[in-house]
């Protein structure tokens, strides 16, 4: 099929090193000739520009044209040598239809099954949510006609919260550990409160035995008691607090869940001397059952993805050269959002023996070899990303955003910069962005079964129950000390994308849209080594005035 005049453009700008805004690619577009336009506005480039504007163009083709040295003919050749071009593309270039899609309804928390080549909406689709027959809504159909998605531009919002890029204040002292855990427990505590008859540890300790008691509080220890029972001992601003949950009760499975530094409310009875709960109830700080995630006003899409790790030996390229292509067919052309949570290079240093299994050892030279590779995407899409444990930024989070000579680097599409983590606000859906280091830990301290890195949906449900992304200090996860708490989920978002353990996990949680989007990375020694088996080349893509999900493979 051949390619809309706008993606033609894209990727010859693209191919001679340029980037361009949505309006000058749209002008670029609409031109009699698109290839004698590209031609002359790359020619009138001024020498140090990355991205074209829609000035530079509207100067090029407002000058006079310089005589063609081609003679007489070269309108047709120029015709002749587009046709062939698109001919080429359509017949040589390794377009992915997909391959394996996915859908899931909002509703549900399982891992979706694949299906071969059908995209299948799922059962709350109503009329208002038909697409037209060549995969997109009519609009966005209309909108392709008009520039692609550049014609959408004006309909395009993008807004970013609790990024602490530039809001750094920790310098590791004593005080600003103590500042970071009395601001997570104000903030966390005022979630449970009006749940709880709360009393502060201080007043427990003169309240009568057989007294009905509640307390909100870190959890400061966990360990169980020669009988079985658990003994979970609770810390506010005041002091420490012992709550006892017996082992035929039917919290005690919530033990299960607990990790060190949350913040949880315990509900129960005084033992008779005072000095102990008997717990009867534990509250999380948790997501509201009645939940209702917002939701955009036309029908577009987001690709989420994650880890990339451009620069290792096993950089899935064919496969990202099939994304994005993909993404230049009409069938990807309400996809207009890219959210990137974190690992877009292999880095250096990062685990044992990763020297031998670097393509590209220098790390910069790493991030130009995924700028290039970042120029495959259309250029008319919005670009949001957050760097990763693998990304040359701080590994204590929360991370800033990646500096100036890094986003220079990586600077083609315009993409927006924030940190690890950050909501980021598209047309009114807020997703939560986290790399996902912690994962580690969760699914490390759980007995279960069910929260594995087979199901990595379910450890994200256990940090949204907590409304904290990384709530256990001094563990896998490094944790750097701020003024305040910025890994504390304290707006549920509608939907929580995260990264880092490279498979795939798709679910819900109280009507929160759970996305943990597989990796571009085969599976390299050290994975083997620790028997991490990767979802490669996968991008769930989200609808955004539906919140449906759907899996597109690559590979």
């Amino acid at each position: 099929m051949p390619l809309e005049p706008s993606v033609r453009v894209v990727r010859e700008l693209t191919s001679r090193g340029y980037n361009a805004d949505r309006e000058a690619v749209t002008l670029l577009a609409g031109a009699d000739d698109p290839a004698v336009a590209v031609d002359r506005v790359v020619e009138a480039a001024p020498e140090d520009a990355v991205t074209l504007s829609t000035e530079d163009v509207r100067a090029a083709l407002d000058a006079d044209p310089a005589p063609d040295p081609r003679g007489a003919d070269a309108d047709a050749t120029a015709d002749s040598s587009s046709d062939a071009t698109d001919a080429g593309t359509a017949a040589d270039t390794p377009t992915s239809t997909g391959g394996d899609s996915t859908a899931e309804s909002a509703r549900e928390t399982t891992t979706p099954q694949e299906t071969k080549g059908v995209e299948t909406r799922s059962s709350t689709d109503g009329p208002h949510n038909e697409r037209a027959p060549n995969g997109g809504s009519d609009s966005g159909r209309d909108a392709d006609e008009a520039g692609g998605r550049a014609a959408n531009a004006d309909l395009r919002s993008v807004d970013i919260e609790g990024d602490v890029t530039g809001e750094s204040t920790g310098t590791g002292e004593y005080k600003d550990f103590v500042s970071v855990f009395r601001d997570r427990y104000d903030r966390l505590s005022k979630q449970l409160r009006g749940r709880v008859n709360h009393r502060p540890t201080s007043a427990l300790d003169s309240m009568p035995g057989g007294s009905d008691a509640a307390v909100v509080g870190m959890v400061n220890d966990v360990r169980s008691t020669a009988s079985g029972h658990w003994l979970v001992e609770l810390e506010d601003t005041n002091g420490v607090f012992p709550a006892l949950v017996m082992k035929d009760r039917d919290i005690a499975d919530l033990v299960d869940d607990l990790l060190l530094d949350e913040v949880i409310a315990v509900e129960g009875t005084l033992s008779d001397d005072g000095g102990i709960v008997f717990a009867d109830d534990i509250h999380f700080p948790e997501v509201p059952r009645t939940y209702d995630p917002s939701t955009a006003d036309r029908h577009v899409q987001a690709a989420l993805i994650s880890d990339v790790h451009v620069g290792s030996q096993e950089f899935a390229e064919d496969a990202w050269r099939s994304f994005a292509d993909w993404l230049h067919t009409p069938e990807a052309e309400s996809v207009e959002y890219l959210l990137v949570a974190g690992d877009m290079v292999e880095g250096v240093g990062v685990y044992p023996g990763q020297d031998e299994e670097l393509d590209v050892v220098d790390i910069y030279e790493q991030y130009e070899a995924f700028a290039q590779h970042l120029k495959d995407v259309p250029g008319d899409m919005e670009i949001v990303m957050i760097p990763g444990n693998h990304d040359a930024v701080r590994l204590a989070e929360p991370q800033p955003a990646f500096d100036d000579e890094l986003r220079s680097i990586m600077s083609a599409h315009d993409a927006q910069f924030t940190g690890n983590p950050s909501t980021v606000t598209v047309e009114g859906v807020s997703i939560l962005m986290y790399h996902g280091v912690s994962l580690d830990e969760v699914i490390a301290e759980h007995p279960g079964d069910d929260v594995s890195y087979d199901n990595p949906h379910r450890a994200m449900e256990l940090l949204l129950k907590k409304r904290h992304v990384a709530p256990k200090f001094g563990g896998r996860n490094r944790l750097a000390p701020e003024e305040k708490d910025y890994l504390t989920v304290d707006s549920v978002p509608d939907v929580f994308h995260t990264g880092h353990v490279h498979k795939l996990g798709v679910g819900a949680h109280h009507n929160v849209r759970l996305v943990n989007s597989g990796c571009w990375q085969h599976q390299t020694a050290f994975q083997e080594s620790v028997n991490i088996d990767p979802d490669v080349a996968t991008a769930p893509i989200l609808d955004l005035d539906t919140l449906d999900i759907t899996v597109r493979k690559f590979a």
